[in-house]
């Protein structure tokens, strides 16, 4: 079978399933909702679009979703970039409460940024419930860093990293620019923290919201896929929610080496005990995969 591959876009502007699944009486399966990543739209033939006829030839009957940003095409493509991620949120929340093909629970499959995104949906908006969330190369602890910039030691990254940086916390960039709603400085960890709009808020960087904490322990499954040639995700290891280690820009470390994980601020270490957070990879780059390895390592989950 030949190959699929789906490549995206990610971050900053110089970027190019607790109880079993709820299954719709109708035909036996569970709605399956996408959300794309940054520069993509709901209905792309040559992304979003490919996956979810892919989704509906293997699994005869299925409900797909996928979320639409906007009033139209071009207006989903251009609020991945300049929409306010929590205004984005809400109106995905909005849509999944309208559908009634949803309401006796889904699953989700969110592709770079829109992995983050759906676990924000996870978070604040329990009804419909949301059943197993797929991530695929999602950045759960941000980026700190720019795609395919030759090695850490280059200084022309250095420069440009924190020539971002600098404006990435002001409010009129976390306003408008989606990117620097998941910027996350190792170096400012409090300039993070105060300012971020997004990311700061669903990791529970600043205070424990017991709500987002339960609603994400609702998850059956929590499911992070990293991109082992990953070449636009900075550091790879936010793809299993893994960063850098606070104060330096260098070494990182784990998901389970982590202060959220050590003080389960979002529940996660509870969810690992028991076995509901699963870690897949593969050896592509970005967001490029085969139709077989799709198949044999996600479909499982959606059925």
């Amino acid at each position: 079978m030949a190959a699929v591959f789906v490549s995206f876009l990610l971050a900053a502007p110089v970027l190019l399933v607790a109880s079993g699944p709820v299954r719709d009486p109708s035909n036996g399966t569970v709605p399956l909702v996408l959300w794309h990543g940054m520069g993509d739209s709901c209905c792309n033939p040559l992304s979003m679009g490919s996956i979810k006829k892919m989704v509906e030839e293997e699994i005869p009957g299925i409900y797909v979703l996928s979320l639409m940003i906007g009033k139209n095409v071009m207006e989903d493509m251009e609020n991945s970039f300049f929409l306010d991620v929590n205004a984005q949120v809400s109106m995905a929340c909005s849509q999944l409460a309208q559908d009634p093909r949803l309401q006796g629970g889904y699953n989700a499959m969110g592709f770079s940024q829109g992995g983050q995104f759906l676990r924000a949906v996870a978070q604040r908006c329990p009804s419909p419930p949301m059943r197993t969330l797929i991530s695929v190369g999602g950045q759960h602890q941000g980026v700190y860093g720019l795609p395919r910039c030759p090695g850490e030691s280059s200084h022309v990254c250095d420069m440009i990293r924190e020539a971002l940086n600098r404006g990435a916390y002001s409010d009129l960039v976390q306003k408008h620019l989606v990117q620097a709603q998941y910027w996350h400085d190792p170096l400012n960890d409090d300039l993070y923290k105060k300012h971020s709009l997004f990311l700061a808020d669903i990791n529970q960087e600043r205070a424990v919201n017991e709500t987002y904490r339960k609603n994400l322990q609702r998850l059956q499954k929590f499911v992070m896929v990293k991109f082992l040639q990953d070449t636009v995700v900075d550091p790879v290891d936010t793809e299993w929610f893994g960063f850098l280690k606070a104060g330096q820009a260098k070494e990182t470390e784990t998901l389970q080496e982590s202060v959220l994980y050590k003080e389960d601020r979002l529940g996660l270490a509870a969810m690992d005990a028991a076995q509901k957070l699963v870690f897949l990879s593969t050896d592509g780059d970005h967001l490029q995969f085969s139709r077989e390895w799709f198949t044999a390592n996600l479909l499982p989950l959606l059925r």
